[in-house]
């Protein structure tokens, strides 16, 4: 079906400096990965999060797989993940020996809350993974003290929420791993991938560039000619006397260089998402049909705009808004419900709230290149369509 507005993947234009950042590279550049683009973009995005240091990557899965090494889980460690949110979120967890627990989400807030996460957490529990879902901050400062109390790592999928704070820290930076993700559809993009990891702890720092580039680095010894034996060494990382596999989850130049400008930009594309969200719920009124999340503070980026339908309207809504050639759609499929899970035996969970939300729910088109009339032509169709269920 072809929609006048579609639910597009594609988040925003990209300005004519930061084309010409692309050809500039491609004529210019030395080489074309792990050189001095990597090395301004990785010192301007931690600039920006006030951070002392923070580390390119391929993707945001890339970063959460490297955290996932980092948390070393034994036998029997459980990981609390909130049911709802992408898939990416959980899987490198998995991967590297952790058992998820699923934790149900706030019905206000959408995202998982200290009062969630208590009534999973055991004795068994190693590390929390808090989702700042749709650009929305979780509540981070009594998690944080939380988790410090119990000696739990705190992980924090900023994903979806570059440039949203709390008391101006900026959400990625609260915990022990903050991880970013750059793909098409976020507020900022390196070229359709593109993510970022924060580490707080200077030891672990040390051994992410290993863990990135294939194990890559210098020979602890002088060597009388650069060439003997190779250009450089290759190692394994070892973090508390165990060894960790390295990977090649490299950011490239082209996208750094993209990435350096684009860091200029963010907090005016998400005033603008902020602002045009705030305007289409106050416009929609107090209607009983159709429930938003309305935060006018930089806690939210707006990454998307969703709402809960009442009533067992939702795909009535959906429907009559595609009848007007606008694309909604539904996120996020409950991760225990997906085939994926359910293989692996993780299909148990008790999460009402995630149920009930996403049963319900609908996603608006709101990309940032969104042009005021069809951003109002949305706006309009939706009122229509609320007047026409009359809730």
């Amino acid at each position: 079906m072809n929609f006048k507005i579609p639910f597009a993947s594609r988040a925003h234009n990209y300005m004519d400096n930061e084309i010409d950042s692309v050809i500039r590279v491609m004529r210019n550049a030395k080489i074309l990965t792990q050189g001095d683009y990597l090395k301004d973009f990785e010192s301007k995005f931690a600039n920006y999060l006030s951070v002392e240091k923070v580390f390119a990557l391929s993707n945001a899965a890339s970063a959460l797989d490297l955290v996932a090494q980092l948390c070393q889980f034994n036998d029997g460690d459980e990981i609390i993940i909130p049911a709802h949110t992408y898939i990416a979120s959980a899987y490198p967890f998995i991967k590297h020996g952790a058992k998820i627990v699923w934790c149900d989400i706030d019905p206000f807030t959408r995202v998982i809350s200290l009062e969630t996460i208590k009534k999973i957490f055991t004795k068994k529990t190693k590390a929390i993974l808090a989702v700042h879902l749709y650009g929305f901050c979780v509540d981070l400062n009594e998690i944080l003290e939380f988790s410090k109390n119990n000696n739990v790592i705190l992980i924090e999928d900023a994903a979806q929420a570059i440039g949203s704070s709390i008391n101006n820290k900026m959400a990625g930076t609260f915990g022990d791993f903050g991880v970013f993700s750059f793909h098409s559809h976020k507020n900022m993009s390196t070229l359709g991938e593109g993510g970022a990891l924060y580490v707080k702890d200077k030891n672990l720092q040390e051994i992410i560039p290993m863990l990135r580039h294939n194990g890559h680095c210098d020979f602890s010894y002088s060597r009388e000619h650069y060439w003997k034996p190779a250009m450089g060494n290759v190692d394994l990382p070892i973090l508390n006397g165990r060894t960790l596999m390295p990977n090649n989850f490299c950011l490239s130049e082209v996208q750094c260089a993209v990435g350096i400008i684009l860091i200029d930009r963010v907090d005016e594309i998400n005033l603008k998402k902020r602002e045009r969200a705030i305007h289409f719920i106050d416009s929609v009124g107090d209607s009983q049909l159709i429930k938003f999340h309305r935060v006018d503070s930089p806690r939210h980026n707006y990454h998307l705009l969703v709402a809960e339908v009442s009533s067992n309207n939702r795909d009535f809504f959906i429907e009559e808004m595609s009848k007007e050639g606008i694309q909604c759609v539904v996120q996020y499929y409950p991760l225990y419900r997906y085939d994926f899970f359910k293989k692996l035996g993780l299909s148990q969970a008790d999460c009402p709230n995630t149920d009930a939300f996403f049963d319900n729910m609908i996603s608006f088109p709101f990309h940032h290149k969104l042009s005021n009339e069809d951003f109002e032509y949305i706006l309009n169709s939706a009122k229509k369509i609320i007047d026409k269920i009359g809730l």
